[in-house]
């Protein structure tokens, strides 16, 4: 085989388990991918992939052996790529950063936008997403999580803990007997929460198990829409602290932090990166300014008392 290209199909198909998703991956219709395939595999006179109902396709041995080829050269190409990004002292260029979009919603753009007066020659591309993209296969080059990295070869460092607890609207909260003293109490509540086929998210999981089924009168799998649905008095809502004390339309229904639910925020980017201009500058002044605000993420910032001023303004 003497085109790249023929590799990377192959190893598309294998980590995708179906043409479509794979063609999809590498940016070419579903037709071009499906040529390429049969003609890969008349060239070598072997079966790459079994086709099963459904669209799955299986790798044959063959297959599972190119495969593992391609993500040999891929990884050896990749290393290439961060060595010599690495050692880019530039103040320019692309700088693709992760995060997830409830950081995005409140916190971090601002951050971004003193970042973008400072080094205007840099273009920040922010992926919103909650899934962990890969670092080593440059789907970014910095990400914002809420775990700890247990990847090796990863370099970061922790910038705050993260506290979650119940939020309400006012007039949701004074319609309803006002805040909640203890989880026990949810069952007088309407609830707002993740879809039922969640799971995996501490946070979900916990309202979950705090209350019965029938008192979720809305789902959604956004973390931002359950903003939206709590403010419009919907009912109460399990927000990370940052997200819900930052809205002066919300209070919170539960005084203090879930201890469970505490989490935690890192900045990270790949070892081979740290000394690139652009990550080390991203790293000092939004890693720096989030850092700074560890009182907001952590739930120690004062309650905003929105109650008061608004009953002030109408008198």
């Amino acid at each position: 085989m003497d085109d790249w290209n023929e590799l990377r199909l192959v190893l598309a198909i294998q980590r995708a388990g179906s043409l479509t998703a794979a063609a999809k991956a590498l940016g070419v219709d579903h037709s071009t991918a499906f040529r390429r395939l049969n003609a890969i595999e008349a060239n070598l006179g072997a079966r790459l992939f079994e086709r099963l109902p459904g669209g799955t396709y299986q790798a044959t041995s063959a297959g599972q052996r190119m495969a593992a080829a391609a993500e040999r050269m891929e990884d050896e190409t990749l290393a290439l790529d961060r060595d010599i990004t690495g050692r880019d002292h530039r103040l320019s260029g692309r700088l693709r950063i992760t995060s997830s979009e409830t950081l995005a919603y409140c916190v971090l753009t601002r951050h971004l936008a003193t970042f973008r007066q400072a080094h205007p020659g840099i273009v920040v591309e922010l992926v919103i997403d909650n899934r962990v993209l890969s670092l080593s296969r440059r789907e970014a080059d910095i990400a914002l999580r809420p775990v700890r990295p247990k990847e090796g070869d990863l370099w970061g460092r922790k910038l705050a803990d993260v506290a979650w607890t119940l939020y309400g609207a006012f007039a949701y909260l004074e319609a309803n007997g006002g805040s909640v003293a203890s989880p026990s109490d949810l069952g007088r509540h309407s609830l707002i929460g993740w879809e039922e086929a969640t799971a995996g998210i501490q946070a979900a999981d916990w309202i979950g198990r705090a209350a019965t089924r029938d008192a979720f009168v809305y789902r959604t799998n956004s973390l931002v829409n359950q903003l939206c649905a709590a403010r419009a008095g919907i009912g109460l809502a399990l927000l990370p602290c940052y997200l819900g004390d930052s809205d002066p339309d919300l209070a919170r229904a539960l005084r203090e932090p879930v201890p469970e639910l505490a989490g935690e925020l890192w900045i990270v980017t790949h070892a081979d990166l740290k000394g690139t201009a652009r990550v080390r500058a991203f790293f000092d002044i939004v890693g720096e300014g989030l850092a700074r605000e560890h009182d907001l993420f952590e739930g120690c910032r004062a309650e905003r008392t929105g109650r008061s001023q608004k009953k002030n303004a109408a008198s």
